[in-house]
Protein backbone atom coordinates (compact mmCIF):
# COMPACT_ATOMS: atom_id res chain seq x y z
CA UNK A 1 0.00 0.00 0.00
CA UNK A 2 1.26 3.23 -0.83
CA UNK A 3 1.46 6.04 1.27
CA UNK A 4 -0.74 8.08 0.23
CA UNK A 5 -2.91 4.89 0.17
CA UNK A 6 -2.37 4.64 3.40
CA UNK A 7 -3.29 8.17 4.30
CA UNK A 8 -6.73 7.66 2.68
CA UNK A 9 -7.59 4.56 4.40
CA UNK A 10 -6.58 6.66 7.76
CA UNK A 11 -8.84 9.28 7.00
CA UNK A 12 -11.65 7.15 5.90
CA UNK A 13 -11.27 5.54 9.54
CA UNK A 14 -11.10 8.61 10.84
CA UNK A 15 -14.44 9.70 9.67
CA UNK A 16 -15.91 6.30 10.24
CA UNK A 17 -14.88 6.93 13.83
CA UNK A 18 -16.23 10.28 14.39
CA UNK A 19 -19.60 10.46 12.31
CA UNK A 20 -19.62 6.60 14.64
CA UNK A 21 -23.47 7.10 16.31
CA UNK A 22 -25.26 5.17 19.32
CA UNK A 23 -27.37 3.27 18.75
CA UNK A 24 -30.12 2.03 21.57
CA UNK A 25 -33.12 4.20 22.95
CA UNK A 26 -31.42 7.32 24.93
CA UNK A 27 -32.26 7.87 28.98
CA UNK A 28 -34.59 10.53 29.82
CA UNK A 29 -35.19 11.15 33.41
CA UNK A 30 -38.53 9.57 35.05
CA UNK A 31 -40.83 11.89 36.47
CA UNK A 32 -41.78 10.90 40.17
CA UNK A 33 -45.47 13.20 39.73
CA UNK A 34 -45.46 14.67 43.18
CA UNK A 35 -48.63 16.33 44.33
CA UNK A 36 -48.53 20.35 44.34
CA UNK A 37 -48.09 20.73 48.05
CA UNK A 38 -48.21 18.41 51.35
CA UNK A 39 -51.68 19.90 52.09
CA UNK A 40 -52.93 17.62 49.65
CA UNK A 41 -52.10 15.58 52.74
CA UNK A 42 -55.29 14.76 55.16
CA UNK A 43 -52.55 14.51 57.75
CA UNK A 44 -51.51 17.96 57.00
CA UNK A 45 -54.15 19.39 56.91
CA UNK A 46 -55.25 17.92 60.60
CA UNK A 47 -51.66 18.12 61.78
CA UNK A 48 -51.91 22.43 60.75
CA UNK A 49 -54.96 22.22 63.49
CA UNK A 50 -52.64 21.79 66.23
CA UNK A 51 -51.00 24.24 68.66
CA UNK A 52 -48.13 21.90 69.99
CA UNK A 53 -44.87 22.37 69.30
CA UNK A 54 -43.79 20.36 66.16
CA UNK A 55 -46.01 22.47 63.68
CA UNK A 56 -45.30 21.29 60.38
CA UNK A 57 -44.08 24.18 57.87
CA UNK A 58 -43.92 23.37 53.68
CA UNK A 59 -39.84 24.87 54.41
CA UNK A 60 -36.20 23.81 53.33
CA UNK A 61 -35.65 20.88 55.19
CA UNK A 62 -32.69 20.42 57.71
CA UNK A 63 -29.79 18.76 56.29
CA UNK A 64 -28.96 17.85 59.95
CA UNK A 65 -32.40 17.11 61.21
CA UNK A 66 -31.42 15.39 64.40
CA UNK A 67 -29.54 18.99 65.56
CA UNK A 68 -32.94 19.66 65.96
CA UNK A 69 -33.74 17.73 69.71
CA UNK A 70 -30.91 20.15 70.72
CA UNK A 71 -29.22 17.64 72.17
CA UNK A 72 -25.40 17.51 72.53
CA UNK A 73 -24.86 13.78 72.86
CA UNK A 74 -27.37 12.38 70.71
CA UNK A 75 -25.31 14.40 67.70
CA UNK A 76 -21.96 12.91 68.82
CA UNK A 77 -23.90 9.29 68.70
CA UNK A 78 -25.01 10.01 65.36
CA UNK A 79 -21.43 11.45 64.18
CA UNK A 80 -19.83 7.95 65.78
CA UNK A 81 -22.10 6.36 64.10
CA UNK A 82 -21.39 7.55 60.34
CA UNK A 83 -17.80 6.88 61.25
CA UNK A 84 -17.74 3.13 62.75
CA UNK A 85 -20.83 1.47 61.64
CA UNK A 86 -20.34 -1.48 60.04
CA UNK A 87 -23.17 -1.20 57.64
CA UNK A 88 -22.13 1.79 56.33
CA UNK A 89 -18.31 0.13 55.88
CA UNK A 90 -19.37 -2.86 54.30
CA UNK A 91 -21.77 0.10 51.61
CA UNK A 92 -18.74 1.46 50.97
CA UNK A 93 -16.57 -1.33 50.34
CA UNK A 94 -19.21 -2.09 47.72
CA UNK A 95 -19.36 1.66 46.05
CA UNK A 96 -15.65 0.92 45.53
CA UNK A 97 -16.53 -2.29 43.87
CA UNK A 98 -18.84 -0.35 41.36
CA UNK A 99 -16.39 2.10 40.76
CA UNK A 100 -13.72 -0.07 39.69
CA UNK A 101 -16.23 -1.89 37.89
CA UNK A 102 -16.50 1.45 36.39
CA UNK A 103 -12.78 1.81 35.29
CA UNK A 104 -12.53 -1.49 33.49
CA UNK A 105 -15.48 -0.34 31.48
CA UNK A 106 -14.11 2.41 30.62
CA UNK A 107 -10.96 1.19 29.54
CA UNK A 108 -12.36 -0.16 26.76
CA UNK A 109 -12.67 3.45 24.59
CA UNK A 110 -8.54 3.28 25.11
CA UNK A 111 -6.38 1.52 22.74
CA UNK A 112 -4.80 -1.65 24.44
CA UNK A 113 -0.67 -1.26 24.19
CA UNK A 114 1.54 -4.23 25.32
CA UNK A 115 5.45 -4.51 25.52
CA UNK A 116 6.80 -8.33 24.99
CA UNK A 117 9.86 -9.99 24.82
CA UNK A 118 10.56 -13.68 24.12
CA UNK A 119 14.47 -15.95 23.83
CA UNK A 120 13.23 -19.63 22.81
CA UNK A 121 15.82 -22.30 21.75
CA UNK A 122 13.98 -24.12 18.79
CA UNK A 123 14.41 -27.24 16.89
CA UNK A 124 12.26 -28.09 14.13
CA UNK A 125 11.01 -31.74 13.55
CA UNK A 126 12.85 -33.17 10.80
CA UNK A 127 9.15 -35.34 10.43
CA UNK A 128 7.00 -31.99 10.27
CA UNK A 129 7.07 -29.73 8.01
CA UNK A 130 10.39 -29.37 7.27
CA UNK A 131 9.92 -32.49 5.68
CA UNK A 132 6.75 -31.79 3.25
CA UNK A 133 8.38 -32.56 -0.19
CA UNK A 134 8.58 -36.42 1.29
CA UNK A 135 5.14 -36.25 2.57
CA UNK A 136 3.69 -34.52 -0.69
CA UNK A 137 5.16 -38.01 -2.29
CA UNK A 138 8.29 -36.65 -3.83
CA UNK A 139 11.98 -37.91 -3.17
CA UNK A 140 15.04 -36.33 -2.94
CA UNK A 141 17.07 -34.50 -5.50
CA UNK A 142 14.69 -35.19 -8.44
CA UNK A 143 11.64 -32.99 -6.50
CA UNK A 144 13.90 -30.62 -5.71
CA UNK A 145 15.57 -29.94 -8.67
CA UNK A 146 11.84 -29.91 -10.06
CA UNK A 147 10.88 -27.62 -7.62
CA UNK A 148 14.11 -24.96 -8.99
CA UNK A 149 16.06 -25.54 -5.73
CA UNK A 150 19.30 -26.84 -6.04
CA UNK A 151 20.43 -30.40 -4.07
CA UNK A 152 24.04 -31.23 -2.97
CA UNK A 153 25.08 -35.04 -4.10
CA UNK A 154 23.91 -36.69 -0.61
CA UNK A 155 20.32 -35.47 -1.13
CA UNK A 156 20.63 -33.40 1.95
CA UNK A 157 19.29 -30.57 0.40
CA UNK A 158 16.44 -28.14 0.43
CA UNK A 159 12.56 -28.98 0.36
CA UNK A 160 9.52 -27.80 -0.87
CA UNK A 161 9.75 -24.49 0.70
CA UNK A 162 12.91 -23.68 0.88
CA UNK A 163 13.87 -25.26 4.56
CA UNK A 164 16.63 -27.86 4.76
CA UNK A 165 14.81 -31.04 4.64
CA UNK A 166 16.57 -32.79 6.72
CA UNK A 167 19.29 -31.93 9.47
CA UNK A 168 18.63 -28.84 10.71
CA UNK A 169 20.42 -27.56 13.76
CA UNK A 170 18.65 -26.04 16.67
CA UNK A 171 18.83 -22.46 16.93
CA UNK A 172 18.39 -19.47 19.18
CA UNK A 173 15.42 -16.50 18.11
CA UNK A 174 15.63 -13.11 20.29
CA UNK A 175 12.70 -10.77 20.14
CA UNK A 176 10.96 -7.99 21.58
CA UNK A 177 8.41 -5.26 20.45
CA UNK A 178 4.80 -4.07 20.76
CA UNK A 179 1.45 -4.66 19.44
CA UNK A 180 -1.74 -2.67 20.36
CA UNK A 181 -5.18 -2.77 19.46
CA UNK A 182 -8.17 -0.52 19.62
CA UNK A 183 -11.83 -1.20 18.59
CA UNK A 184 -13.48 1.51 17.06
CA UNK A 185 -16.72 2.41 19.22
CA UNK A 186 -18.77 3.02 15.82
CA UNK A 187 -22.46 2.21 17.71
CA UNK A 188 -21.53 3.28 20.73
CA UNK A 189 -21.23 0.08 22.57
CA UNK A 190 -18.42 0.89 24.93
CA UNK A 191 -20.21 4.29 25.34
CA UNK A 192 -23.18 2.44 26.83
CA UNK A 193 -21.19 -0.07 28.20
CA UNK A 194 -19.59 2.99 30.35
CA UNK A 195 -23.25 4.32 30.62
CA UNK A 196 -24.36 1.06 32.25
CA UNK A 197 -21.28 1.02 34.78
CA UNK A 198 -21.81 4.81 35.27
CA UNK A 199 -25.53 4.23 36.50
CA UNK A 200 -24.12 1.26 38.53
CA UNK A 201 -21.93 3.76 40.29
CA UNK A 202 -24.80 5.59 40.92
CA UNK A 203 -27.10 3.20 42.39
CA UNK A 204 -24.69 1.96 44.58
CA UNK A 205 -23.69 5.31 46.42
CA UNK A 206 -27.75 5.45 46.83
CA UNK A 207 -27.54 2.56 48.64
CA UNK A 208 -24.80 4.10 50.34
CA UNK A 209 -26.83 7.03 51.45
CA UNK A 210 -30.44 4.45 52.18
CA UNK A 211 -27.53 2.53 54.39
CA UNK A 212 -26.29 6.72 56.21
CA UNK A 213 -29.97 7.93 56.31
CA UNK A 214 -31.05 4.22 58.01
CA UNK A 215 -27.93 4.49 60.50
CA UNK A 216 -29.18 7.84 61.78
CA UNK A 217 -32.38 7.27 62.32
CA UNK A 218 -31.55 3.85 64.21
CA UNK A 219 -29.38 5.73 66.17
CA UNK A 220 -31.76 8.39 66.81
CA UNK A 221 -34.62 5.40 67.77
CA UNK A 222 -32.76 3.77 70.15
CA UNK A 223 -31.73 6.86 72.02
CA UNK A 224 -35.06 7.84 72.32
CA UNK A 225 -36.14 4.74 73.44
CA UNK A 226 -33.44 4.44 75.97
CA UNK A 227 -34.50 8.15 77.57
CA UNK A 228 -37.83 6.94 77.85
CA UNK A 229 -37.06 3.31 79.62
CA UNK A 230 -34.70 5.12 81.71
CA UNK A 231 -38.06 7.72 83.14
CA UNK A 232 -40.12 4.63 83.03
CA UNK A 233 -37.50 2.81 85.56
CA UNK A 234 -37.12 6.11 87.97
CA UNK A 235 -41.27 6.13 87.61
CA UNK A 236 -41.55 2.24 88.67
CA UNK A 237 -38.82 2.93 91.76
CA UNK A 238 -41.64 5.34 93.03
CA UNK A 239 -44.25 3.40 92.51
CA UNK A 240 -42.69 0.94 94.31
CA UNK A 241 -41.66 3.06 97.10
CA UNK A 242 -45.57 4.49 96.88
CA UNK A 243 -46.84 0.64 97.18
CA UNK A 244 -44.48 -0.18 99.96
CA UNK A 245 -45.98 2.57 102.25
CA UNK A 246 -49.60 1.84 101.25
CA UNK A 247 -48.67 -2.12 102.62
CA UNK A 248 -47.14 -0.03 105.59
CA UNK A 249 -50.23 1.93 106.16
CA UNK A 250 -52.87 -1.19 105.71
CA UNK A 251 -50.83 -3.04 108.63
CA UNK A 252 -51.14 0.02 110.38
CA UNK A 253 -55.04 0.06 110.28
CA UNK A 254 -55.24 -3.54 110.79
CA UNK A 255 -53.59 -3.65 114.21
CA UNK A 256 -56.00 -0.63 114.89
CA UNK A 257 -58.97 -2.78 113.80
CA UNK A 258 -60.00 -0.06 110.84
CA UNK A 259 -58.84 -2.29 108.18
CA UNK A 260 -58.93 -6.18 107.26
CA UNK A 261 -56.34 -8.83 105.98
CA UNK A 262 -57.86 -8.18 102.50
CA UNK A 263 -56.66 -4.83 102.52
CA UNK A 264 -53.22 -6.22 103.53
CA UNK A 265 -52.61 -8.48 100.79
CA UNK A 266 -54.32 -5.92 98.17
CA UNK A 267 -51.37 -4.03 99.08
CA UNK A 268 -49.13 -6.82 98.77
CA UNK A 269 -50.18 -7.51 95.29
CA UNK A 270 -49.83 -4.06 94.37
CA UNK A 271 -45.86 -4.12 95.86
CA UNK A 272 -45.59 -7.53 93.92
CA UNK A 273 -46.83 -6.11 90.74
CA UNK A 274 -44.46 -2.57 91.11
CA UNK A 275 -41.64 -4.87 92.33
CA UNK A 276 -41.89 -7.25 89.02
CA UNK A 277 -41.55 -4.11 86.04
CA UNK A 278 -38.01 -3.50 87.34
CA UNK A 279 -36.28 -6.11 85.71
CA UNK A 280 -38.15 -6.43 82.66
CA UNK A 281 -36.91 -2.46 82.29
CA UNK A 282 -33.17 -3.25 83.14
CA UNK A 283 -33.72 -5.76 80.68
CA UNK A 284 -35.20 -3.60 78.16
CA UNK A 285 -32.68 -0.72 79.04
CA UNK A 286 -29.22 -3.35 78.67
CA UNK A 287 -30.77 -4.14 75.33
CA UNK A 288 -31.33 -0.96 74.34
CA UNK A 289 -27.77 0.23 75.01
CA UNK A 290 -26.25 -3.02 73.24
CA UNK A 291 -28.33 -2.00 69.96
CA UNK A 292 -26.56 1.37 70.34
CA UNK A 293 -23.56 -0.19 70.93
CA UNK A 294 -23.81 -1.97 67.79
CA UNK A 295 -25.07 0.70 65.79
CA UNK A 296 -21.46 2.24 66.65
CA UNK A 297 -19.70 -0.75 66.73
CA UNK A 298 -18.36 -1.08 69.90
CA UNK A 299 -18.69 -3.98 72.30
CA UNK A 300 -21.54 -4.63 74.30
CA UNK A 301 -21.61 -2.54 77.68
CA UNK A 302 -19.30 -0.02 75.75
CA UNK A 303 -21.82 2.59 76.42
CA UNK A 304 -23.49 1.72 79.71
CA UNK A 305 -20.91 4.19 81.74
CA UNK A 306 -21.82 6.91 78.87
CA UNK A 307 -25.30 6.89 78.66
CA UNK A 308 -26.35 5.36 82.07
CA UNK A 309 -27.54 8.48 83.71
CA UNK A 310 -30.99 9.24 82.91
CA UNK A 311 -31.42 12.35 80.48
CA UNK A 312 -34.83 13.92 79.41
CA UNK A 313 -36.71 12.57 76.51
CA UNK A 314 -34.94 14.93 73.36
CA UNK A 315 -38.20 17.35 72.73
CA UNK A 316 -39.36 18.52 69.54
CA UNK A 317 -38.50 21.69 68.12
CA UNK A 318 -41.28 24.31 67.47
CA UNK A 319 -41.54 23.75 64.32
CA UNK A 320 -40.55 20.90 61.82
CA UNK A 321 -39.62 21.52 58.36
CA UNK A 322 -40.41 18.65 55.74
CA UNK A 323 -39.80 20.63 52.56
CA UNK A 324 -41.21 20.36 48.71
CA UNK A 325 -42.75 17.47 47.06
CA UNK A 326 -41.01 18.36 44.15
CA UNK A 327 -37.67 17.97 46.00
CA UNK A 328 -38.49 13.96 47.45
CA UNK A 329 -37.13 12.22 44.29
CA UNK A 330 -33.68 14.26 44.31
CA UNK A 331 -33.53 13.66 48.04
CA UNK A 332 -35.16 10.29 49.00
CA UNK A 333 -32.27 7.42 48.79
CA UNK A 334 -34.55 4.69 47.09
CA UNK A 335 -36.04 6.50 44.34
CA UNK A 336 -32.71 7.61 43.11
CA UNK A 337 -31.26 4.43 43.29
CA UNK A 338 -34.54 2.88 41.45
CA UNK A 339 -34.03 5.79 39.01
CA UNK A 340 -29.94 4.83 38.60
CA UNK A 341 -31.01 1.22 37.62
CA UNK A 342 -33.70 2.16 35.45
CA UNK A 343 -31.00 4.19 33.19
CA UNK A 344 -28.27 1.22 33.93
CA UNK A 345 -31.11 -1.25 32.17
CA UNK A 346 -31.52 1.69 29.23
CA UNK A 347 -27.93 1.67 28.70
CA UNK A 348 -28.06 -2.75 28.28
CA UNK A 349 -30.18 -2.50 25.95
CA UNK A 350 -27.85 0.21 23.97
CA UNK A 351 -25.09 -2.98 24.40
CA UNK A 352 -27.30 -5.55 23.38
CA UNK A 353 -28.39 -3.66 20.26
CA UNK A 354 -24.91 -2.59 19.22
CA UNK A 355 -23.95 -6.48 18.92
CA UNK A 356 -25.90 -6.69 15.71
CA UNK A 357 -23.40 -4.25 14.16
CA UNK A 358 -19.83 -5.42 12.67
CA UNK A 359 -16.87 -4.44 15.06
CA UNK A 360 -14.02 -2.92 13.56
CA UNK A 361 -10.61 -2.90 15.21
CA UNK A 362 -7.42 -1.70 14.36
CA UNK A 363 -4.34 -3.96 15.48
CA UNK A 364 -0.82 -3.50 14.55
CA UNK A 365 2.35 -4.44 16.24
CA UNK A 366 6.11 -3.77 15.36
CA UNK A 367 9.78 -5.10 17.27
CA UNK A 368 12.72 -6.61 16.53
CA UNK A 369 13.65 -10.16 15.75
CA UNK A 370 16.93 -11.71 15.39
CA UNK A 371 19.03 -15.24 15.48
CA UNK A 372 21.42 -13.49 17.72
CA UNK A 373 21.52 -11.31 20.56
CA UNK A 374 23.62 -8.79 19.06
CA UNK A 375 21.80 -8.06 15.96
CA UNK A 376 19.00 -6.71 17.97
CA UNK A 377 20.10 -3.54 17.82
CA UNK A 378 20.32 -3.48 14.26
CA UNK A 379 17.42 -1.70 12.25
CA UNK A 380 17.23 -4.42 9.71
CA UNK A 381 16.15 -6.57 12.38
CA UNK A 382 12.55 -4.59 12.74
CA UNK A 383 9.81 -6.31 11.53
CA UNK A 384 6.44 -4.53 12.13
CA UNK A 385 2.41 -5.67 10.81
CA UNK A 386 -0.67 -2.78 11.14
CA UNK A 387 -3.91 -3.23 9.65
CA UNK A 388 -8.21 -3.51 10.67
CA UNK A 389 -10.23 -6.00 11.40
CA UNK A 390 -13.84 -6.38 11.32
CA UNK A 391 -15.85 -9.23 12.87
CA UNK A 392 -19.77 -9.42 11.12
CA UNK A 393 -22.44 -11.71 13.19
CA UNK A 394 -23.80 -13.65 10.95
CA UNK A 395 -25.16 -16.85 12.94
CA UNK A 396 -25.60 -16.83 16.98
CA UNK A 397 -28.39 -19.61 17.17
CA UNK A 398 -31.03 -16.87 18.21
CA UNK A 399 -28.07 -15.66 21.09
CA UNK A 400 -28.06 -11.92 20.15
CA UNK A 401 -32.07 -12.18 19.44
CA UNK A 402 -32.65 -13.55 23.22
CA UNK A 403 -30.13 -11.28 24.42
CA UNK A 404 -31.52 -7.89 23.71
CA UNK A 405 -35.33 -9.79 24.75
CA UNK A 406 -33.66 -10.09 28.28
CA UNK A 407 -32.52 -6.31 27.75
CA UNK A 408 -35.89 -4.79 27.57
CA UNK A 409 -37.70 -7.00 30.04
CA UNK A 410 -35.16 -6.13 32.33
CA UNK A 411 -35.42 -2.32 31.62
CA UNK A 412 -39.81 -3.08 31.92
CA UNK A 413 -38.83 -4.80 35.46
CA UNK A 414 -36.80 -1.53 36.22
CA UNK A 415 -39.44 0.78 35.17
CA UNK A 416 -41.89 -1.10 37.19
CA UNK A 417 -39.50 -1.21 40.19
CA UNK A 418 -39.35 3.00 39.52
CA UNK A 419 -42.59 2.87 40.09
CA UNK A 420 -43.68 1.14 42.81
CA UNK A 421 -40.67 2.84 44.55
CA UNK A 422 -42.13 6.49 44.32
CA UNK A 423 -45.62 4.77 45.18
CA UNK A 424 -44.08 3.40 48.33
CA UNK A 425 -42.50 6.49 49.28
CA UNK A 426 -45.73 8.66 48.46
CA UNK A 427 -47.16 6.01 50.80
CA UNK A 428 -44.46 5.58 53.70
CA UNK A 429 -44.89 9.69 54.07
CA UNK A 430 -48.29 9.81 54.25
CA UNK A 431 -48.28 6.85 56.92
CA UNK A 432 -45.61 8.87 58.85
CA UNK A 433 -47.37 12.29 58.86
CA UNK A 434 -50.44 10.38 59.76
CA UNK A 435 -48.74 8.51 62.63
CA UNK A 436 -46.53 12.23 63.96
CA UNK A 437 -49.99 14.11 63.63
CA UNK A 438 -51.63 11.56 65.56
CA UNK A 439 -48.74 11.38 68.32
CA UNK A 440 -49.45 14.95 68.33
CA UNK A 441 -52.40 14.80 69.61
CA UNK A 442 -52.60 12.17 71.58
CA UNK A 443 -49.36 13.91 73.79
CA UNK A 444 -52.05 17.05 73.83
CA UNK A 445 -54.46 14.68 75.57
CA UNK A 446 -51.82 13.14 77.77
CA UNK A 447 -50.76 16.30 78.59
CA UNK A 448 -53.94 16.94 79.78
CA UNK A 449 -54.29 13.91 81.95
CA UNK A 450 -50.99 14.57 83.78
CA UNK A 451 -52.24 18.16 84.66
CA UNK A 452 -55.53 16.50 85.92
CA UNK A 453 -53.59 14.43 88.02
CA UNK A 454 -51.67 16.86 89.61
CA UNK A 455 -54.69 19.30 90.48
CA UNK A 456 -56.01 16.09 92.15
CA UNK A 457 -52.59 15.25 94.08
CA UNK A 458 -52.73 18.73 95.22
CA UNK A 459 -56.25 18.64 96.55
CA UNK A 460 -56.06 15.42 98.51
CA UNK A 461 -52.71 16.86 100.01
CA UNK A 462 -54.60 19.89 101.46
CA UNK A 463 -57.34 17.63 102.62
CA UNK A 464 -54.99 15.85 104.72
CA UNK A 465 -53.52 18.79 106.19
CA UNK A 466 -56.79 19.75 106.93
CA UNK A 467 -57.32 16.54 108.71
CA UNK A 468 -60.22 15.69 106.49
CA UNK A 469 -59.09 12.75 105.27
CA UNK A 470 -56.54 9.90 106.23
CA UNK A 471 -53.15 9.42 103.99
CA UNK A 472 -54.28 6.79 101.99
CA UNK A 473 -56.24 8.60 99.22
CA UNK A 474 -52.93 11.12 99.34
CA UNK A 475 -50.90 7.54 98.25
CA UNK A 476 -53.17 6.71 95.78
CA UNK A 477 -52.87 10.06 94.10
CA UNK A 478 -49.60 9.84 93.94
CA UNK A 479 -49.85 6.31 92.39
CA UNK A 480 -51.98 7.82 89.85
CA UNK A 481 -50.07 10.74 88.91
CA UNK A 482 -47.11 8.95 88.57
CA UNK A 483 -49.26 6.55 86.27
CA UNK A 484 -50.24 9.83 83.72
CA UNK A 485 -46.46 10.87 84.58
CA UNK A 486 -45.85 7.77 82.99
CA UNK A 487 -48.05 8.15 79.83
CA UNK A 488 -47.10 11.48 79.40
CA UNK A 489 -43.36 10.36 78.78
CA UNK A 490 -44.55 7.60 76.72
CA UNK A 491 -46.08 10.06 74.52
CA UNK A 492 -43.45 12.48 74.65
CA UNK A 493 -41.03 9.13 73.18
CA UNK A 494 -43.60 8.52 70.37
CA UNK A 495 -43.95 11.90 69.26
CA UNK A 496 -40.13 12.41 68.81
CA UNK A 497 -39.87 8.77 67.60
CA UNK A 498 -42.19 9.31 64.91
CA UNK A 499 -40.40 12.76 64.09
CA UNK A 500 -37.67 10.70 62.93
CA UNK A 501 -39.43 8.23 61.25
CA UNK A 502 -41.06 11.10 59.35
CA UNK A 503 -37.28 12.51 58.41
CA UNK A 504 -36.64 9.26 57.22
CA UNK A 505 -39.59 8.85 54.80
CA UNK A 506 -38.47 12.33 53.37
CA UNK A 507 -35.29 11.23 52.88
CA UNK A 508 -33.44 14.01 55.00
CA UNK A 509 -29.63 13.38 56.57
CA UNK A 510 -27.39 12.01 54.03
CA UNK A 511 -26.58 15.25 52.42
CA UNK A 512 -23.93 15.49 54.59
CA UNK A 513 -22.43 12.51 54.07
CA UNK A 514 -22.42 13.28 50.52
CA UNK A 515 -20.44 16.99 50.86
CA UNK A 516 -17.78 14.76 52.74
CA UNK A 517 -17.86 12.10 50.24
CA UNK A 518 -17.01 14.75 47.96
CA UNK A 519 -14.10 16.15 49.16
CA UNK A 520 -12.75 12.67 49.24
CA UNK A 521 -14.04 12.25 45.98
CA UNK A 522 -11.82 15.13 45.05
CA UNK A 523 -8.55 13.81 47.08
CA UNK A 524 -8.73 10.69 45.60
CA UNK A 525 -8.60 12.09 41.50
CA UNK A 526 -5.96 14.61 42.92
CA UNK A 527 -4.07 11.12 43.55
CA UNK A 528 -4.79 9.51 40.99
CA UNK A 529 -4.00 13.12 38.31
CA UNK A 530 -0.64 13.05 40.21
CA UNK A 531 0.23 9.62 39.34
CA UNK A 532 -0.84 9.50 35.88
CA UNK A 533 1.60 12.28 35.25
Amino acid sequence: MTSKAKIKFGAAIGMLWLTGCTVGPDFEKPSANPPGTWADFPAVKQHKQSELPGKILEAPLEKEWWRQFNDPLLSVLIERALNKNMTLRNASALLAQSRALQGIASADQFPRLNGNASYSRIQPSNKGILNLSQALGGSGSATSANAGMGTSANGTGTGAIGFPAVGVQPFNLYQYGFDASWELDLWGRVRREMESAEAAVEASREQHHAAQLSVIAEVARNYIELRRLQRNRNIAEQQRDIAQEQLELAGYKVARGVATDIDVETAKNGLANAQAQLPQLEQQIERTLNQLSLLLSEQPGALTAELSTPQPIPAIPAQVNIGLPSELALRRPDIREAEANLHKALANIGMATADFYPRFTLSGSTGLQALRLKDLANWSALQYAIGPSIMLPIFQGGRLVSTLELRQAEHQQAAVAYRNTVLTAWHDIDNSLSAYSEAQRRQQALLAALQSNTEILNLKQQRYRQGVTDFLPVLQAKAAKLQAEQGEIDGASATAINMVALYKALGGGWRMAQEQEAEINKVEHHEENRFLN
